[in-house]
């Protein structure tokens, strides 16, 4: 299959198969192609989480709006953002910069100072909303990545949050979920996966100047 063939052959997966579980070398993929997602100044303020515990997705079930998905994939992927950006997480960034690319301090110290800035003039909630811009391209990035794989995934928004942080301990991170994707192998019976995509036209999506 060609990239376009793969995604025709995704689909919003409403059944997995619970005896199919995903090799370690196709988790490996998913947790590097998460951390090269592209984010908004590469500051990366967003944080996978993989559950596979079971008992710990039965758990997280009801918190889900009983979406079974969450429990039967292979594993759960949930998507977190920082609940707070400060200095330090700027400084980490930069000094990433110079210790990987060896770049000066002459050249990096007016973009730090700027970046600083633009957080510092946000209140907290918008720089959560701005991270959870970021969490959203990664989304898509995942969900791409897991076509070209061969991975079958569900996106989900439909959760609780404040439960899930509650329940995974994230608050202890420093984290709040935003996002769910729970990836596996599709069940042989799920009727969804043989229903023809429903889309508009290309004429109707793209405009081309």
């Amino acid at each position: 299959m060609n990239t376009i063939d793969k995604l025709k052959w995704r689909y919003a997966t409403k059944k997995f198969d619970t005896t199919k579980k995903l090799s370690n070398a196709k988790l490996n993929t998913l947790k590097e192609a998460f951390n090269l997602t592209a984010t908004s100044f590469g500051l990366q303020t967003i944080t996978m989480l993989i559950v596979s515990d079971k008992e710990v997705r039965d758990n997280l079930v009801p918190h889900s709006y009983h979406q079974k998905q969450v429990a039967e994939a292979s594993h759960l992927l949930v998507i977190c953002i920082k609940d707070n950006i400060i200095n330090s997480d700027v400084v980490d960034y930069y000094n990433n910069i110079k210790n990987t690319r060896n770049t000066s301090e002459e050249i990096l110290n007016p973009f730090r100072e700027s970046l600083m800035k633009t957080m510092n003039g946000m209140t907290v909630e918008e720089r959560q909303n701005w991270s959870k811009n970021q969490a959203y391209i990664a989304l898509g990035n995942l969900m791409t990545v897991c076509a070209i794989e061969d991975i079958d995934a569900c996106p989900m928004e439909g959760f609780v949050p404040a439960r899930f942080d509650e329940l995974l301990q994230l608050q202890e991170k420093g984290l709040k979920s935003v996002l769910l994707l729970p990836v596996g192998y599709r069940a042989a019976d799920d009727m969804f996966a043989e229903l023809k995509k429903v889309r508009k036209s290309i004429s109707e999506t793209v405009i081309e100047l």
